[in-house]
């Protein structure tokens, strides 16, 4: 059958020949799916407790999820040391930038719709953590002046009002291995990150080499 649509997507996308008889209405969702336990809806707040407010102190390692105006979306890494992330108060927490490509993807997105969706991670541990709510860029001297910097002083900082704090089921780290070395994949069965850059360019008399040689002069000055 999949084979059948694969063919069939000379005219049209594979996506929209799927669509056609996609899900259109939570009620068909839930059809499918038993009910939540009332424990996982009941653990959803509005606010972060001792407990949260520690995991984060643990964490890092964020992901962030964020959509333009249009709704794209977009989810991307932040890391730096433990704690990087900094709790003001029970609703409010704060990500200092840090160097990286200079596209700004979340930043632009947080001005247009000023919302974020951030998942904590701490590595080694299968315990993770959601939070959404609203969002703003700030570049408050005394704001910036009292974060942990990953790197150079930070230009600017997310600033996130929570308004859904929620533990996540740790079954997607177990069954992923995601902290077993032993079942992790060798280096040479994917393809490294310099010939996946080398794909994407498609630049006449660009080079693996020169690609790897970059990487590594910019992992070198990571903090810089």
């Amino acid at each position: 059958m999949i084979h059948d649509l694969i063919a069939g997507a000379v005219a049209d996308s594979l996506f929209d020949l799927l669509r056609a008889d996609a899900l259109t209405s939570p009620d068909q969702l839930r059809e499918l799916y038993p009910q939540p336990n009332p424990n996982s809806l009941r653990k959803e707040t509005d606010r972060l407790t001792e407990e949260t407010r520690a995991l984060i102190g643990c964490s890092s390692l964020v992901f962030i999820g964020s959509a333009d105006r249009e709704g794209r979306a977009d989810v991307t890494p932040r890391g730096g040391p433990a704690g990087f992330v900094s709790v003001l108060d029970e609703q409010t927490l704060v990500i200092p930038d840090a160097t990286g490509n200079k596209r700004l993807d979340t930043l632009h997105n947080v001005l247009e719709t000023g919302r974020l969706g951030l998942l904590f991670l701490v590595p080694g541990r299968p315990t993770t953590l959601r939070i959404n709510g609203r969002a703003c860029v700030s570049a408050r001297p005394e704001l910036l002046a009292r974060l942990t910097p990953v790197g150079k002083p930070p230009v600017t900082a997310l600033v996130v009002q929570v308004e859904q704090v929620y533990p996540h089921c740790p079954k997607s780290l177990m069954r992923a291995d995601a902290w077993r070395p032993e079942q992790w994949l060798p280096a040479d069965a994917q393809p490294s990150s310099a010939e996946v850059t080398l794909a994407q360019l498609n630049l006449p008399g660009l080079t693996l080499d020169r690609i790897e040689d970059a990487e590594r002069e910019s992992l070198r000055l990571r903090y810089e």
